[in-house]
């Protein structure tokens, strides 16, 4: 029987060059947005980040573009309230903000949860949202409202596992398994598997590659 939402294969040389390449000029961060009209024109493709607060965006990002510094990460759960956008290429590569639990009051936290909402909805521009689970807790309810979302939407998303490094054998694959029944239920779900260390540049070629390769 045939495993669903595998883990993505290494890419073509042909591929991790693209990727390589997509990536080895300047990123550079081009806006904080605070509401939908301050979005920028919607005049080339992009891409984004979702995750639950502190699952390792800003350090994934950092780690796909090769710049440190690049997305600011923090220890204070919902320290990004903004929908970041940055430059590469042709491309926008967009931080949302987390979402769940945020050390921020109520209506700060509604506030840009909505915009976050009307985001995803509302960006015909948007290809695709990877959403990041932690790979030592798998995907958590607050993932599934998330992805709920993303299917209402009908923006197909892909996830991609943070911290795999962290896991080895059994644990790494009861969470795997436990994603995987998540995912089941969501039709936007793009069928394979991202599995990521920022920490040891596990699988960066890999989403690099995949990035390079949509249009």
């Amino acid at each position: 029987m045939e495993m669903r939402f595998p883990e993505v294969q290494p890419p073509e040389d042909a591929e991790r060059e693209a990727g390589r390449l997509l990536f080895a000029g300047e990123t550079d961060f081009l806006k904080g947005v605070v509401a939908m009209d301050g979005l920028p024109p919607a005049d080339r493709i992009e891409v984004c980040f979702a995750g639950r607060s502190n699952v390792g965006k800003s350090s994934l990002i950092n780690a796909l573009t090769g710049r440190k510094g690049l997305a600011r990460a923090s220890n204070t759960p919902g320290r990004t309230q903004e929908i970041n956008y940055f430059t590469a290429g042709d491309l926008y590569v967009v931080d949302l903000p987390g979402y769940g639990f945020a050390n921020a009051p109520l209506p700060v936290v509604e506030k840009w949860q909505r915009l976050l909402k009307n985001y995803l909805r509302g960006r015909q521009t948007l290809r695709r949202v990877f959403v990041l689970i932690d790979a030592r807790h798998g995907a958590k309810a607050v993932d599934d409202e998330i992805m709920s979302l993303l299917d209402s939407a009908a923006v197909t998303f892909q996830v991609v596992m943070t911290k795999v490094d962290k896991l080895r054998g059994d644990a790494l694959q009861q969470s795997l398994d436990k994603t995987r029944a998540a995912l089941v239920k969501h039709p936007a779900a793009f069928p394979e598997l991202i599995l990521t260390s920022s920490e040891k540049g596990d699988g960066i070629e890999t989403l690099r590659a995949i990035i390079a390769g949509i249009d």
